[in-house]
This record gives C-alpha cells, structure tokens and sequence, in this order.
C-alpha cells in the first residue's frame, strides 16, 4: 500500500511511474494525469539528449534562445521530478514558502536591530511612499507585523494549500501564490495613492484570500471549523469575510470601532477576487481530470475534514 503522489489517496496496488519514480493511483497512472516531466521532454530533443548539436548549426539566434531556455526549463522539470536539490519542493511548496514566512520574520528583527525602521521599510515594507522598489512587492509578502499576524496567515495557508497545490501542481502553486501576493499589496497600495492617502502593506493575507477564493470555487461546500471549534461550509465563512471587508473598505471608521483598524481590507479583496477568477478558469480543468474529487482535506483542529 502506498499514497498516491498527485491525489493523496491510498493505494493497494500503486503504479509507478518509470519515468518520475513517483507512485499513484489509477486515476492518475497516466503520465498526462500527473503532469509528468517525460511529458515535456518527449517534445524537446534538447531536454532527452542533452545536445547542442541543433543550436550549433542552426544559425538562427532566435532558435538558439529558444533551445537555451528549453534546456534550462527541461533540468529545473527534472530536478523537481526525479530528485536532486529541487526535488523536495515538489508537492511540497506550500510548506517552503510557510518556511519562508517564517525566516523572513525572524530577519525582520535582525535588520530592525543592526539597521534601523528605515532599512527594514526600505527592504519589508510595499508602501506609497516607494512603491517603485520592486522587490518589496514579494519581500512584503513573506514579512509580517506580529506574531499574531503570521500565526493567522500560517493557518490558512498550511490548511488550504496543500489542497490547491494538489490540483494545480506545485510550480503554478508557487506563482499564483507569489501573483496574487503581489497583485493584492499592490492595487491596495495604488487604490490609496489614487485617493491621496498613505499606507503600507505586509503579510500573505493577500495571498492566504486568493487560496480560499479558489476553494470557494472548487469546493464551496467543504465543511471547515471556525475557530476549531465551529463547523461551517467554506462558503458561508469566505463570502461572509468578503462582505464585512467590503464594508470596513467602505466605512473605515467601522474597521477602527469592530478593532480591525490598520488592515488592508482592499488587499483582502483584492487577493480573494482573483482567487475567485482563477478558481473559475481552472474548475472544468481540474474536474475533468478526476483530480478534485480524489483530494483529501488535511485532518486536524481547525482543518477542511473529509474529502476536498
């Protein structure tokens, strides 16, 4: 018995894929079923010879790019799929970017201490100020204002990640996250230059909503536990949000009374929004492919129980 590597599911006769070295269940044996690297290799000599051979005397520098940036493509799919350094992120970029969070956090204090607010703004913090320091568009999503804040975030994404990750793959996991991350902290911090206003944004709150707007989508009638103790469907929790945050948006002076002032309601939206564009882009795919049915939930306080 062994669990399938795409789906979650246990298998009494597992299948083996000679190609990636991963086991899965009949429903995704197939090499098209669980995005088998072999797959892109079969279409790029490059990748299954390791030949310059064809750039050499071709002569066309469009078609040597093109053949340089496949064969770099080919070894990064390889290194996800047969091991090597990269190997461990496959199925598993949820919780590399939980530990990115979490290192980013701890280093925070340490340029706050050796470098001061400015240096830590400068390098942390997507803000109007600058928002044309670009690195602080993904930096402000790993870095967080408290330990409350990243513990909230952590949970969302530990609990509901691995349920998107399994249906779209670790790589497309990996820049949705990063995406609607930046996308959310950004249209907050232009939404408040557009209204002459200041502001500053941190934390994956952004990208933790455009999870959930997926699973709204794809499965709207999970049941999760509010406050590990509350059963709910997703849907009633994620609208329910969605609807309080358009009115703290609306009504700021709300957000201070209820003691959630200081929070990037906009990016909230923002972030569950396209969560909800990308849930509808995908649905019929994943679907099709037998995927959503076959994804477990992960068990535990607070975690979606049952089937995803």
């Amino acid at each position: 018995m062994a669990t399938c590597d795409e789906c979650g599911e246990y298998e009494n006769l597992p299948y083996q894929c000679n190609r990636c070295g991963k086991s899965f269940c009949s429903t995704h044996r197939l090499p098209e079923s669980h995005d088998c690297p072999g797959l892109n290799e079969w279409d790029d000599p490059s990748g299954v010879f390791e030949s310059d051979f064809e750039d050499s005397v071709s002569g066309a520098s469009a078609s040597s790019d093109t053949g340089l940036v496949d064969r770099i493509r080919g070894r990064l799919d390889r290194e996800l799929s047969t091991g090597g350094v990269l190997g461990y992120f496959r199925g598993n970029a949820v919780y590399a970017l939980l530990g990115a969070m979490w290192i980013t956090f701890l280093l925070q204090f340490v340029v706050l201490a050796l470098f001061g607010s400015t240096a830590f703004r400068s390098i942390f913090t997507l803000s109007t100020a600058h928002p044309e320091y670009v690195w602080t568009w993904f930096t402000s999503i790993f870095a967080h204002g408290s330990l409350y804040h990243i513990a909230a975030n952590s949970i969302v994404v530990f609990f509901f990640g691995p349920l998107v990750e399994r249906a779209i793959g670790s790589r497309k996991f990996t820049a949705f996250f990063l995406g609607s991350g930046a996308a959310a902290g950004l249209g907050h911090i232009l939404f408040e230059l557009g209204m002459g206003g200041s502001a500053s944004v941190l934390g994956a709150s952004g990208a933790a909503f455009a999870i959930l707007g997926v699973l709204t989508i794809l499965r709207p009638n999970m049941e999760i536990l509010l406050f590990f103790v509350i059963p709910m469907k997703l849907k009633v929790l994620t609208y329910g949000i969605a609807a309080i945050s358009v009115l703290f948006v609306i009504q700021p002076s709300l957000a201070v009374a209820a003691g959630f002032g200081g929070i990037a309601h906009l990016a909230h939206l923002i972030g569950f929004a396209i969560g909800l564009a990308y849930g509808k882009r995908i649905e019929g795919n994943v679907r099709s492919t037998g995927r959503g049915p076959s994804i477990r939930g992960p068990r535990g306080p607070g975690g979606p129980g049952g089937r995803f």
